[in-house]
């Protein structure tokens, strides 16, 4: 639990809330820009300040002991088996949306997602919140800290970073340690299953398509051309500011012999570095572990960044489902320079 220096930055952080201004605030998988779900000028906030489009929808955050008949007007078997299952925790859901709800928050959509942080932080900040609502109601828009298409960010530091006029304004950055996990929410679409529509797992997360399916009784369905718009989708997304590509092992001598000799680069891979390195050509060896690796990605990025590398290359990652969801993130942020 927050200590009580952290709670009197909590209450703050949630008075900024129902005034309609911005809070970011940490989670367990990244750090959120926080704003009131069911202010369209709040909303509105967060969209200027990550330059997002308008329509490409945020996930609501709402606190375990929330009424979900308040965001959404049903709630199918599958979705309270996976509630029951991963809440709190890092899994957003794509249920129908209650019509009372800004349209503002879902990109235009009838439909909206809903997650159950984990983090104390984020769950006492939602629960102050909520205490300063008439209908005892609160969900907190919060879609990753960052410029939109670009790196999460993982520490509160790295949100002072992208947002240092925000922050010069006042925006209170409540701090909660490095995010556990490092990558953003699994999210999964239960919003068209009374059209006889199964899951349909839209982005790999934490949760994995194996685990979803234990609970489901079946596994998740791969996206059609019906399914809503969902954060971090889009084919270039999670980008760093330096040249990223994929790698196999077999390509890299290739690659290093085309390499400019002025230019900069990194190399990140499985194994150990098996030439002379200097300032112009640096080896880092990954993780082997998912979870870790997922946990590093996004520092990894951003400290080549800091680093003014001219290209980025980062070793293609194991086909196992426990691997989908860096390897997610991987080839949206490596799409974004192709």
């Amino acid at each position: 639990m927050p200590t009580i220096d952290m709670t009197t930055e909590i209450d703050h952080a949630a008075r900024i809330l129902h005034e309609g201004g911005l809070v970011a605030m940490p989670t367990e998988t990244v750090y959120g820009l926080a704003a009131d779900a069911q202010s369209a000028q709040a909303v509105e906030k967060i969209y200027r300040a990550k330059q997002r489009p308008a329509n490409h929808p945020l996930i609501v955050h709402i606190a375990p002991e929330a009424d979900l008949s308040y965001w959404t007007r049903d709630v199918p078997v599958e979705a309270e088996k996976l509630i029951r299952a991963f809440w709190p925790g890092p899994l957003t859901l794509i249920l129908p949306k209650n019509p009372a709800i800004t349209d503002a928050v879902t990109g235009g959509q009838d439909s909206i997602g809903l997650r159950c942080p984990s983090h104390p932080v984020a769950m006492e900040l939602i629960r102050a919140f909520a205490r300063l609502r008439p209908s005892g109601q609160a969900g907190i828009a919060a879609p990753s800290a960052n410029r939109f298409g670009h790196v999460s960010p993982t520490k509160a530091e790295h949100v002072r970073q992208e947002f240092p006029q925000e922050c010069a304004r006042g925006m209170p950055v409540l701090e909660g340690g490095d995010a556990e996990i490092g990558i953003e929410s699994t999210i999964v679409d239960a919003s068209r299953i009374d059209q006889g529509m199964p899951v349909v797992l839209l982005r790999p997360g934490h949760i994995s398509a194996p685990q979803l399916a234990q609970v489901l009784g079946y596994v998740p369905a791969r996206p059609d051309a019906g399914v809503p718009r969902a954060s971090g989708t889009l084919k270039a997304h999670y980008a760093p500011q330096t040249r990223l590509s994929l790698f196999d092992a077999q390509e890299l001598e290739c690659l290093l012999a085309a390499r400019p000799g002025h230019e900069r680069w990194a190399i990140y891979s499985f194994d150990a570095a098996p030439l002379s390195l200097s300032s112009q050509l640096q080896w880092h060896r990954v993780p082997s572990d998912p979870v870790r690796y997922a946990h590093d990605l996004y520092a990894l990025l951003r400290q080549a960044d800091q680093q003014h590398l001219d290209h980025l290359l980062i070793q293609r990652l194991p086909g196992d489902a426990q691997w989908d969801a860096v390897a997610d993130r991987l080839q949206r942020a490596a799409a974004a320079f192709e």
